[in-house]
């Protein structure tokens, strides 16, 4: 039999699409839901839980839960009941609902977990106008239906949220950020990373803003919105007024319409007394916000799909490959797995030390305790050379120049290469490969640029298809070719046609040997009087081989001559632009000079 389902009278936040700037009491809204009996108690566990050393075990899963409703790509496979529309009150309009597997299906724009991740600490670092110094991610023990298991946390000192800006974060749609430099613009980035990294997250905030002094918390949770039947996200949340000694409740309508919202957030998240709700607060600050998901998604083994153990100061993707490369793998794969643009892929330090361009002068990544060490590809290239790129934007647009970094990578494998793309500081395509696979053309070529100009895609890991994108693609291939052209050799390559042109030589040489017959002497119809040949005979393929080795010394050698040629001949340029100079300078004196003994004369005949 189904449980036994009371009702209870919930003042809710409807999640709905909105660009409206509206105060709380407008964004807030009585609903009545059906809230079934809670069949487990929920605390918070002790600080620590001791770690398996043996094999990774599938965590325990709670009464009522399968493996499908735990693993990211199968939760949205659960079946609807039967939905009933909400009566309208009078002279209401009827409007639009989001059911539930909206959130999940939205979320799967994030095919990578790390730039979920990466969209949260995108938030902190737009908070840098507002005074941040830091975001802290790392990995919490909680206890939820009886049952141990890790949380993410991520942590900053921001401006914080009001009321009012937490319901707007937890609607669909919605940005505040206007400004050309936050990373965030789709008001969407909230929603999607916390639920591609978890089924359930809450939100605890604090903010002063016009002379108020605010904390907050809400509840997004995918698991409530499920289990108990919803067909209409709904978010829980409460506040509180803490400009004065203690905490007063915010009321909107009535204080029991607060305490059910306050009753569904302790039975629903992993803090089941309102103490411990509260003491949450303690490490924010006078501002900041604080985000934990749990529930974190499991992967097709119902193992987590983030490794927290592998590394006590990293979080990792579980890297099958990877674990299969330690076994017996050549000494070239383990130089490539060691190198940043193959750990970036399953470690997190090592995709956040690259995420952002510029360093940071006044903030702090802090990855499980330990600061991240911001790192610049481009102070790692050999021949750097720096080309400017403009590109051909819409009529009426403000014109732009991007300046790309370009040069060989230092000590690493020659499959290594790709430009590094930013958009507004912030890595959007890492190492992304312009040129032909099988090609040695562009071998170790690695790239930087920031391209403002093109629009990323939603989940900020490649940008929009646009014109604008086919002409950058176009022109970093040119780019590389044109590079390659002019510093192959430096790494020891041929350059392009160098192989064509050694096989034209060495078929001219072979032509003129095959002129002589074997007794080594020329043929008597083109033997010229006086002239004496040897009777000797080089063997062809001694010949070919020698000719190949000396004319690929010979070739590298020229190339380095004519490097130092041109170095020379540019800064001959500059001396003479220095002596035409200095020579149009002393023209101009003794023209003067010319004049004033001109002058002089004319006084002494008067």
């Amino acid at each position: 039999m189904p449980p036994k389902v009371e009702k209870e009278h919930l003042n809710v936040v409807d999640i709905a699409s909105s660009d409206d700037d509206g105060d709380a009491q407008t964004v807030a809204r009585k609903q009545a839901s059906s809230l079934g009996e809670r069949q487990l108690r929920r605390n918070i566990s002790s600080p620590e839980i001791p770690q398996s050393s043996g094999p990774i075990t599938p965590p325990a899963l709670p009464s009522g839960e399968t493996l499908d409703s735990r693993s990211f790509w199968k939760a949205g496979n659960y079946v609807i009941g039967p939905t009933s529309k909400p009566a309208l009150l009078e002279g209401a309009l009827e409007h639009a609902r989001v059911h539930p597997k909206f959130l999940h299906s939205n979320a799967t724009s994030h095919k990578w977990a790390f730039g979920a991740i990466a969209e949260l600490m995108d938030n902190a670092v737009d908070e840098i106008q507002h005074s941040a110094t830091f975001i802290k991610v790392d990995k919490i023990d909680i206890k939820m239906d009886n049952s141990p298991g890790p949380a993410l946390l991520f942590l900053d000192d921001g401006g914080g949220m009001d009321p009012v800006l937490l319901r707007k974060c937890m609607s669909l749609g919605y940005s505040s950020k206007k400004s050309n430099t936050t990373i965030g613009q789709y008001g969407n980035g909230f929603k999607t990373s916390t639920m591609r990294l978890g089924a359930d997250v809450i939100v605890f905030s604090r903010s002063t803003r016009a002379g108020k002094a605010t904390q907050s918390v809400g509840l997004l949770s995918y698991t409530f919105l499920r289990r108990t039947g919803q067909d209409d996200v709904i978010v829980p949340m409460i506040d509180f007024d803490i400009s004065g000694h203690w905490a007063e409740p915010i009321i909107y309508s009535t204080h029991d319409d607060w305490s059910s919202n306050l009753k569904t957030i302790l039975e629903w998240s992993p803090f089941s007394l309102k103490e411990d709700l509260l003491l949450q607060f303690d490490d924010i600050g006078p501002h900041g916000t604080k985000i934990i998901i749990y529930n974190l998604w499991l992967n097709d083994e119902g193992i987590y799909e983030l490794a927290f153990d592998d590394d006590d100061e990293d979080i990792r993707l579980r890297d099958e490959a990877l674990r299969e490369a330690t076994t017996k793998v050549l000494k070239k794969t383990v130089e490539l797995q060691s190198h940043i643009s193959y750990r970036l892929r399953y470690s997190l330090r090592a995709y956040a030390s690259m995420l952002y361009l510029r360093k940071f002068n006044n903030f702090q990544i802090i990855l499980r305790g330990k600061p991240v060490q911001q790192f610049n590809i481009a102070d790692e290239l050999q021949y750097p050379k720096v080309v400017t790129y403009k590109p051909q934007v819409a009529a009426g647009s403000k014109e732009c120049s991007v300046e790309t970094t370009i040069g060989f990578i230092k000590e690493t494998p020659t499959n290594v290469s790709g430009f590094n793309v930013y958009h507004k500081n912030r890595l959007i395509r890492p190492f992304w490969k312009v040129k032909s696979d099988g090609s040695v053309i562009g071998n170790g070529v690695v790239g930087v640029l920031e391209a403002d100009f093109i629009e990323p895609a939603h989940d900020k890991q490649d940008f929009e298809r646009s014109s604008l994108f086919v002409r950058l693609e176009n022109r970093l291939k040119q780019m590389v070719h044109e590079y390659w052209k002019g510093h192959c050799y430096l790494m020891g390559y041929q350059p392009p046609g160098f192989a064509a042109k050694q096989k034209k030589l060495l078929a001219n040489q072979h032509n003129n040997s095959s002129n002589f017959p074997a007794g080594g002497k020329q043929d008597s119809r083109d033997e010229q009087p006086g002239l004496d040949v040897p009777d000797v005979v080089m063997p062809e393929g001694d010949l070919a081989s020698t000719s190949v080795d000396q004319l690929c010394e010979e070739n590298i050698q020229l190339f380095m001559r004519c490097e130092e040629k041109a170095q020379k001949e540019a800064e001959l340029k500059q001396t003479i632009e220095e002596l035409e100079k200095g020579l149009e300078d002393m023209r101009k004196k003794c023209a003067h000079l010319s004049s004033l003994l001109e002058s002089k004369r004319k006084q002494k005949v008067t």
